[in-house]
């Protein structure tokens, strides 16, 4: 299989030329102490890792540039007294960038369509006039499972039930539970009785409303938690840059892994309530845990095609602890309200921090050979 730094050096076109030429002048912008190690890892041919972060570092680093920032490279600080990526300083202030590139695992249980399809099956086929109930994916699997059996355990499981011993055992918390394995899914369902007086025709009360997988195995989380509290006490605002690669990466996803699954209460009497369940970076009522971050900056699949086109996003941290983060004009945020994310959008287009049109890089990437002429087409055979 070709690697990533053999396909860019090989792959004809003004398209590609055009990228080879940006890049060579994003590296020629670092200070040249700095310019044989990016140089080294762009050239690696035997981990194709090593060049998407060196190209996500490149962006972050020009991006920072034009946006009329002075940058210095790996100082030591902080109060571990190790080299973050970016000291970089705006108008008067100065904040810290740290640039991690990560990639979707291609196992990751990750599948939110297939979940939600799964959930809409449950709705769709198992009734009780009793019970309502919560619906906690555990693991994913690949495929969707066959639902027969599904349905047959839950009425089964739910048949069994009285509705006044899981009343007392709901108020002790200790509400009835079924698990539910199959095809590599791991679902867990508690049955809580149906209110008096309900109208909800629904089955499913309580369910993971915006992530419908575990985040624990997220590639942004597991880069800010690798990140976070590298560099102890830094006495400034502190940014992670993510740059994230993979086939299902959507803000609903990143949104979750940094302030937590949104859980919809949907059975709840006065109407739906949403809460966030304690499973992001920045859990609720933790406030003296990582505040050290200030924010998060996010772009999901960065490439060369895209770097024009794709707004980064500030996930602001909602700690009271924490250094504010400084907003840069090409950057979006995303702020925690509540229980709800309040985003805006960026003040100027990403390709103007980058000195490149917005259609940059011109042309098609993989354009198609012309046709062949066909000499007898005239019907004379000449």
């Amino acid at each position: 299989m070709e690697t990533q730094a053999g396909f860019l050096d090989r792959i004809a076109g003004s398209y590609w030329d055009q990228v080879r030429e940006v890049i060579n002048v994003w590296c020629s912008h670092l200070p040249l102490e700095h310019q044989k190690g990016i140089r080294s890892r762009l050239m690696d041919r035997n981990v194709d890792a090593n060049v998407h972060s060196a190209l996500w570092e490149l962006y972050v680093h020009e991006s920072l540039l034009g946006s009329g920032c002075s940058v210095e490279i790996e100082p030591t600080m902080g109060t571990r007294a190790r080299k973050p990526d970016f000291l970089v300083s705006r108008d008067g202030e100065q904040f810290v960038v740290e640039a991690i590139w990560t990639a979707e695992r291609i196992d990751d249980a990750r599948h939110g369509r297939l979940a939600a399809q799964l959930r809409d099956a449950v709705e769709k086929n198992v009734e009780s006039a009793d019970f309502v109930l919560s619906m906690m994916i555990n693991t994913v699997g690949r495929t969707l499972p066959p639902q027969k059996g599904l349905k047959a355990e839950l009425s089964q499981w739910l048949s069994g039930l009285a509705p006044g011993q899981v009343a007392a055992r709901e108020a002790r918390q200790r509400s009835p539970r079924y698990t539910w394995r199959e095809a590599g899914w791991s679902i867990t369902f508690s049955a809580i009785p149906r209110r008096r007086g309900s109208r909800s025709g629904r089955i499913i009360a309580i369910y993971p409303g915006v992530s419908m997988f575990r985040i624990d195995g997220s590639p942004v989380l597991g880069a800010v938690e690798k990140k976070g509290a590298r560099y102890g006490e830094l006495g400034l605002p502190y940014i992670v840059a993510v740059g994230v690669a993979g086939a299902f990466v959507e803000d609903q996803d990143i949104q979750a892994s940094l302030y937590g699954s949104t859980i919809d209460r949907a059975d709840a009497g006065a109407g739906p309530t949403l809460t966030l369940a304690a499973d992001g970076y920045w859990k609720p009522g933790r406030d003296d845990e990582h505040s050290l971050v200030s924010g998060v900056l996010t772009v999901d699949n960065p490439a060369p095609g895209t770097w024009t086109k794709k707004s980064p996003t500030l996930w602001l941290s909602p700690r009271a602890g924490s250094f504010p983060a400084p907003v840069l004009p090409t950057w979006s945020t995303a702020r925690l309200v509540g229980n709800q994310v309040d985003h805006r959008p960026a003040a100027a287009a990403p390709h103007t921090a980058l000195g490149l049109a917005q259609d940059w890089p011109v042309g098609d990437p993989f354009p198609r050979a012309p046709a062949a002429v066909d000499d007898t087409a005239d019907g004379t055979g000449h």
